[in-house]
């Protein structure tokens, strides 16, 4: 693919933002619970989210037969309803800066699940990335396998996004990639819609703030944030690129103290740091993964 030049600051500026948008949302939806039901509100932002990129995308390419359809389906179903479900519902009992240092454990967790199921070799570096990443869950949980109902999820949440993550290097090629960003969205939407109607007590306080949060949401840290991502990753080395995903916990932690005065353990902030290191350690050297010749960037956590 060719390159443009981006300029080294219009990059920095543009990785803050598309993290901010990516660890912030933790807090935002926080926020949103006091409003809105967890499995609703998530709903209800990527039912939003979803409809308004399918009116964006209606000129491209759409597959043709219905098997495709049926896999959009299926990566929506891991990459948006179990991956934002498990969020959501997490935050009903753990911090937001805890809930997304567990969720963007992801990337470790492609590096064991690439190797198993696909083959894939890694760098020792690489595999070093991944034990001390994984060494840091366990601080993260203050050095302790009792896992409770919110720490299931939080990891719950980063599983079903390293099984998404795979399913689309596997078929991804397929489709075009708004179009598969904006179907999976929508149908892993309607997806949490339901659920928040049928298998919770659906309850929606309609005033500005929530209007304002569920918007945010739908918008800003949904399509704005998946746009700014994907023009990264198509502008640069995108094995490099994903490495700053280190950012988004970090902002998750950052604002969850600052608008929510969140405590957070000191544990939590070392177990943190070592899992950034971790997934910096995997993305930065990603280039030289290969399954009988190059695969490609496997560790990628979102649609490429």
């Amino acid at each position: 693919m060719e390159k443009t030049n981006l300029h080294p600051l219009m990059f920095i500026v543009l990785v803050v933002v598309t993290t901010f948008l990516m660890g912030s949302s933790f807090t935002v939806g926080k926020i949103g619970l006091n409003y809105v039901s967890p499995l609703l509100l998530v709903g209800l932002r990527f039912t939003i989210a979803g409809l308004l990129m399918a009116v964006l995308v209606r000129k491209r390419i759409k597959p043709d037969k219905l098997a495709d359809w049926g896999r959009i389906f299926f990566i929506g179903l891991l990459q948006t309803a179990g991956v934002m479900g498990c969020i959501f519902l997490s935050l009903r009992t753990i911090t937001a800066g805890e809930s997304s240092i567990l969720t963007f454990t992801n990337p470790l967790m492609v590096v064991v699940m690439g190797t198993v199921f696909l083959g894939i070799r890694y760098r020792l570096l690489q595999w070093i990335g991944a034990i001390v990443g994984f060494f840091g869950v366990f601080i993260t949980l203050g050095f302790h396998l009792q896992l409770t109902t919110g720490t299931l999820l939080g990891l719950g949440a980063a599983v079903s996004w390293s099984i998404g993550t795979i399913l689309i290097k596997q078929w991804g090629s397929r489709f075009n990639v708004w179009v598969l960003t904006a179907y999976q969205m929508l149908f892993g939407g309607s997806v949490l819609l339901l659920m928040g109607l049928t298998m919770e007590t659906p309850r929606l306080t309609i005033n500005p703030i929530s209007i304002s949060i569920i918007l945010w949401l739908a918008i800003m840290a949904s399509i704005v944030q998946f746009a700014i991502w994907f023009y990264l990753l198509n502008e640069g080395d995108p094995g490099k690129t994903s490495a700053f995903l280190f950012l988004a916990p970090f902002f998750g932690v950052l604002t969850g103290w600052v608008l929510l005065d969140e405590v957070v353990e000191w544990y939590v902030y070392a177990g943190g740091a070592l899992i950034f290191i971790g997934i910096f350690l995997v993305n930065w050297t990603f280039k030289a993964a290969k399954r009988k010749g190059d695969i490609g960037k496997i560790a990628k956590p979102l649609n490429d």
